[in-house]
């Protein structure tokens, strides 16, 4: 019954996500997401630009025993895990590799650094930095949970 209600919270998230997008002009078509990839005056960082289309999205994995979302917009990219962390942050092209970085909200340093390996149509695979190691997601469509993730036993 608990993961029941997790994944009906999780694809509550998920319809959340899917159903956002820019506030358009006032002639109702949709504001071009912006593509600056200049850094600011002063900073060394590296330029960062948007995240490629392939990984843009929902992408859904289980580790632990929970469910794991990494839903990924333009440059922005948010993790979130059931009964654990929320974090929110940047995805996008990095000295020729795609990035995601992250700071979550708990101080939890699980998934901050990731690089993606591999990504297609259905699976995508991300190294994140620390002992979470290689995770591999699966696209969750229309805000719902993809098949063969676990569910609650009938009582």
């Amino acid at each position: 019954m608990r993961s029941a209600a997790l994944a009906a919270g999780l694809v509550g998230v998920l319809a959340l996500t899917a159903c956002s997008g820019g506030s358009g002009d006032e002639d109702g078509s949709p504001s071009a997401p912006s593509t600056s990839t200049a850094p600011s005056a002063g900073t060394s960082s590296p330029a960062v630009t948007g995240a490629s289309a392939d990984i843009q999205g929902s992408w859904i994995t289980t580790a632990g025993g929970r469910i794991v979302a990494l839903v990924i917009n333009g440059k922005q990219a948010g993790s979130f895990e059931t009964g654990g962390a929320m974090c929110n942050g940047t995805a996008g092209a990095e000295n020729g590799m795609q990035m995601i970085r992250l700071t979550c909200a708990d101080g939890s340093k699980t998934r901050t650094t990731g690089t993606v390996d591999s990504v297609d149509g259905t699976t995508l695979k991300v190294t994140w930095s620390g002992k979470t190691g290689q995770e591999t997601y699966t696209k969750a469509e229309g805000g719902k949970l993809p098949s063969g993730l676990p569910t609650a036993l009938p009582r």
